[in-house]
């Protein structure tokens, strides 16, 4: 088969979260163990970091990954889903200039490796990208890979692995309708990732979900740190499209000054988290200085190809990318277009049908003009449903068929000074072709 051959097959031939929802989601690590086993358990050869959380894994992943490789760690990073080419989930650091996503030829010759056990067992779309993540890994010799987790932490087909350290970044409202109808019982299934003696840092508590955590620990005698208990961000602002962030810890009278290239100020959060995990790695004997944390964090982007996290594409008018998909992370970034200067807003909308619809639109600035839009994938809610969802909410605009007419129209009627964000979806976001 050909890479295309091959990416139709796994696509077509297994359930895929974003095509069908829940219904691709295993509730148990029967398959994925089964594919490991069959591969001698290539997650079991090299070390790794575990990271869950409802907003803000995917940086954090992508964070320390950079740090790590800036260090001289050959570094593997696994995350999902991805914006355009499936490759971009496996990545190792392949040269000074940043990571390598795994080649064309591995993916076919994995495939085909696997394919009589694919037609045996069936497994899930995440699961063969899991395994085929950890063999990749294995065969690249790499010395530690930061591996996000998909979906929860219990249940999910990552959550085979024994990390060197687990990482919580926070707990929100996502994916209820498989990890519980409460706070609690959401943190329940994130906690799953916590191992026996591994400590485990979380990014931030809540009253709800703290006992959650605090007995999952004692229970695993897992060393529990809260991130943002250690340090907190006395200031920040943007400078030439970074943020720059300074940062008090306990006990310490001197302030940190940390240059981030990406520039989202809900980054802050997740950058007390990294720092928090530098520190557990350096007590582990993992040589990581301050030099190669200020290194690392100021070429994130560079080194791990992230994107879509306050992504900014264009200027005059300034056009954004963000994938924020969830009440929480939307809250983030409305707080986000406040402190932004601009003088119209336009916001290209695309969700999917088992968000919190009616809580999203309500979070959403009513004084912006909408263009409501969607993936081209089974998940996305229709463009017309959602102009009518949203006009309910009080939030008034147009209807396209799909993201990049939608761009289009927003150019067409937006001033230099205007601001356009696309957001809502990740599997939007990852549609957009860049504006010339």
């Amino acid at each position: 088969m050909t890479y295309r051959q091959t990416i139709d097959y796994l696509f077509s031939r297994l359930p895929l979260f974003s095509h069908i929802g829940s219904a691709a989601f295993k509730k148990d690590l029967t398959n994925t163990i089964r594919l490991c086993e069959f591969l001698k358990n290539p997650q079991s050869k090299f070390k790794s970091i575990h990271v869950a959380g409802t907003n803000g894994k995917g940086s954090v992943s992508h964070m320390l990954a950079a740090i790590l490789q800036t260090a001289g760690y050959k570094t593997g990073l696994y995350t999902s889903p991805h914006l355009k080419d499936f490759r971009e989930r496996i990545k190792v650091n392949g040269d000074p200039d940043g990571y390598r996503e795994v080649s064309e030829d591995f993916v076919i010759a994995f495939t085909e490796r696997m394919k009589p056990l694919i037609e045996e067992i069936s497994p899930s779309f995440f699961e063969i990208t899991v395994a085929m993540a950890f063999e990749y890994f294995f065969q690249k010799e790499v010395e530690i890979a930061v591996i996000e987790v998909g979906l929860g932490g219990r249940l999910d087909s990552t959550n085979i692995i024994m990390p060197e350290l687990s990482v919580i970044t926070n707990i929100g409202w996502d994916h209820m309708n498989m990890l519980g109808d409460s706070l609690e019982k959401i943190a329940f299934e994130k906690a799953g990732i916590i191992k026996h003696g591994v400590p485990v840092i979380l990014g931030e508590v809540i009253p709800e979900t703290k006992p959650v955590f605090e007995q999952a620990a004692k229970e695993k005698n897992a060393p529990l740190s809260v991130a943002a208990l250690k340090r907190h961000i006395s200031d920040w602002h943007w400078k030439k499209h970074e943020l720059i962030t300074e940062v008090a810890e306990e006990n310490k009278t001197d302030h940190s000054i940390y240059h981030l290239d990406l520039s989202g100020i809900y980054q802050t959060k997740n950058l007390l988290t990294v720092l928090e995990a530098c520190s557990q790695l350096k007590q582990q004997g993992w040589k990581i200085d301050d030099q190669i944390i200020y290194k690392g964090l100021k070429q994130v982007k560079k080194l791990t190809g992230l994107h879509g996290r306050w992504e900014i594409i264009h200027q005059s008018p300034l056009v954004v990318l963000d994938v924020a998909h969830n009440a929480d992370g939307i809250t983030q970034l409305v707080r986000q277009l406040e402190v932004t200067d601009h003088h119209n807003l336009h916001i290209i909308l695309g969700l999917v049908k088992d968000k919190e619809i009616e809580k999203i639109l309500s979070l959403l600035p009513a004084n912006a003009e909408y263009y409501f839009t969607k993936a081209q994938i089974p998940r996305a809610l229709p463009e017309n449903v959602l102009m009518e969802k949203a006009n309910n909410a009080g939030l008034k605009g147009e209807s396209f068929s799909e993201v990049n007419s939608a761009l289009h129209a927003a150019l067409n009627k937006a001033h230099n000074d205007d601001l356009i964000l696309v957001c809502g979806s990740v599997f939007l976001v990852g549609e957009v072709e860049m504006v010339k």
